[in-house]
């Protein structure tokens, strides 16, 4: 090893690409080597296109120009997630990336919506929200950057191919000194004494040696679970769908700036639009459909002409015990898994590559205070994840053998909590970092039929016509805004339209 500080990613795909990515534009290229280990011959895992706005952010943080980005990787926008018979059958609601209202007294918006809603004179929430309203008409602009205005209130993310992200990516990445190694890894060294990895021997016969290495190599693990042996803590009682069937389908009429999933009897559809065509997949739990009935319910549903046979894939809902152990740090798939019912695999990728990139040693030697920071905020993230994905199961019909076994599950103490404080108050902790805040939580919860007894008492200062008029005149205004954003399709051709692939 030399006088730098030696970095191997294992696995290129998404994740390792990202993390390939990142190094490139923040790491001084005079103290740090970044390798990146990939084999041809080894497939990636494509599900995952639908992301949440932190991509946005991450992109931003590279420096990529966003409508380049778009062509190259055939994206759509994306205002929020429509949840079709979650609840109950024939139900719909929206999960949006934004915010339901704007002050109109002391309290919290959502606490007058409540006095409203109990007392029959509020319009649904989803009309209280810009970028529901917009998207469910199939627009789409980009914010205003006018704080005061309606068309402001929103974030938005991407729907796009992740095999041509990570393409993207790679050819960004090497650009700026990233070097990739062709070769499959036949063996992993580790240092006698410490048990650290101290290199990766590929079946060409090179050795690549490194200082610190990242696990991308997917679900097997190659690094963290082949070799240092760290387990994975089993979330399948309250996530039971182990497998998935996926297939393209030709784009359809309907370009929504939206990503759906649609509950079916053993678990769940999705329902991706990208320019070139739609994503689609039926998660589900195997004990309760089997591989052929999956995939013909999926091809029974498209939109559009299926332009593959079905994909079938199979994992276990999990995180792993320790997200950095030893001198190496997982990430993607080989860090956990948690089904895309909210597009969150891709923003897990991001917060471990921008914790590494905090936490990454100065000198020689890992000081053991920085693993343990990394695995604690990474087990934040993946429980309050993992909770916010029971919600969705727990609070449903039992309609089926599925729903009637998850609907009356024991959830985690901190699902129980959170639904216990909404249920009497309304209540929905807003937390300083991290994911899902008080408007997602309140979506999902009123979006399947949980709606707070009560409402904060600060509310009730407001006269009760005062409430009613002022939340019309809202929802008159979003409206109005909402009637004049261009269609998705039309924005996107002039704003980033692809080549035809």
């Amino acid at each position: 090893m030399g006088d730098k500080f030696e970095i191997v990613i294992v696995g290129g795909g998404t994740a390792g690409w990202m993390c390939a990515a990142a190094c490139a534009v923040k790491l001084d290229p005079a103290r740090f080597r970044v390798r990146l280990v990939e084999s041809e011959e080894i497939g990636t895992v494509g599900v995952g296109e639908a992301t949440l706005p932190q991509m946005k952010d991450f992109n931003d943080f590279l420096g990529l120009d966003e409508a380049e980005f778009m062509k190259a990787t055939q994206a759509s926008f994306k205002l929020g997630i429509e949840f079709v018979n979650w609840g109950r059958a024939g139900d719909r609601y929206v999960h949006p990336f934004g915010t339901f209202g704007r002050p109109i007294g002391e309290a919290d918006f959502f606490s007058y919506w409540i006095r409203a809603r109990r007392a029959g004179t509020a319009a649904p929430l989803s009309d209280y929200c810009f970028p529901i309203v917009t998207a469910l008409q199939n627009r789409f602009m980009l914010p205003n950057g006018d704080a005061n205005d309606v068309r402001n209130a929103f974030a938005y993310a991407y729907q796009f191919d992740a095999f041509l992200y990570a393409r993207y990516l790679r050819q960004w990445a090497e650009a700026r000194g990233i070097e990739r190694v062709e070769g499959r890894i036949v063996e992993v060294e580790q240092d006698g004494g410490t048990g650290d990895i101290a290199a990766v021997k590929l079946a060409s016969g090179a050795r690549i040696a490194g200082d610190l290495f990242v696990d991308c190599s997917g679900f097997r693990g190659l690094l963290m679970a082949q070799t240092l042996g760290v387990g994975i803590e089993d979330w399948s009682y309250w996530l039971p769908c182990d497998s998935a069937a996926a297939v393209p389908s030709a784009r359809s009429a309907d370009f929504h700036p939206y990503t759906r999933s649609t509950r079916r009897t053993a678990g769940w559809q999705w329902r991706i639009p990208l320019q070139h065509r739609t994503g689609n997949g039926y998660v589900y739990s195997s004990a309760d459909i089997s591989d052929d009935e999956a995939a013909a319910t999926l091809l029974a549903n498209l939109d559009g002409e299926a332009m593959a046979e079905p994909r079938v894939l199979r994992f276990k809902a999990c995180k792993r015990e320790k997200a950095w152990a030893h001198n190496c740090i997982a990430m993607g798939l080989a860090s956990g898994f948690l089904e895309p019912l909210e597009s969150t695999s891709i923003y897990l990728v991001q917060m471990a590559i921008m914790h590494m990139l905090t936490l990454l040693p100065s000198g020689p030697g890992i000081d053991p205070a920085l693993p343990c920071e990394l695995n604690r905020v990474m087990d934040v993230e993946y429980d309050r994840i993992r909770d916010f994905l029971i919600l969705h199961y727990v609070a449903n019909e039992p309609d089926a053998p599925l729903w009637e076994r998850v609907t009356t599950m024991a959830v985690p103490d901190t699902l129980a909590d959170k639904i216990d404080r909404f249920r009497h108050r309304g209540h929905v902790q807003a937390y300083r970092d991290g994911l899902f805040g008080p408007p997602s939580w309140q979506a999902v919860f009123v979006g399947q039929g949980i709606e707070p007894l009560a409402a904060d008492r600060l509310a009730d200062a407001l006269p009760a016509a005062t409430v009613e008029e002022r939340l019309a005149n809202l929802a008159a205004m979003i409206a109005d805004a909402a009637a004049a954003v261009p269609s998705h399709a039309d924005f996107i051709a002039r704003y980033c339209p692809a080549p035809a692939p």
